[in-house]
């Protein structure tokens, strides 16, 4: 099976067949693993849930209900 470096499309090694290298997976070198965490960092990358109808009311605050 190929994998792809997700930061520049690469193909990486399969790790169970490079014994005793330690590799970056999923990554194909050093450079796209810290490409990849700066884009963390910078926040490129968000980890989100949907908005339920409940957490838009608590948005809102106790204020803005009694306006409605």
């Amino acid at each position: 099976m190929k994998r792809r470096c997700p930061v520049c499309g690469k193909t990486v090694p399969d790790p169970s067949k490079t014994r005793g290298q330690a590799g970056f997976p999923p990554f194909c070198s050093e450079r796209c693993k810290l490409v990849d965490l700066d884009r963390w960092f910078r926040g490129e990358y968000v980890i989100s849930s949907p908005v339920k109808e409940q957490e838009k009311d608590d948005e809102n605050g106790p204020e803005n209900m009694l306006e409605q």
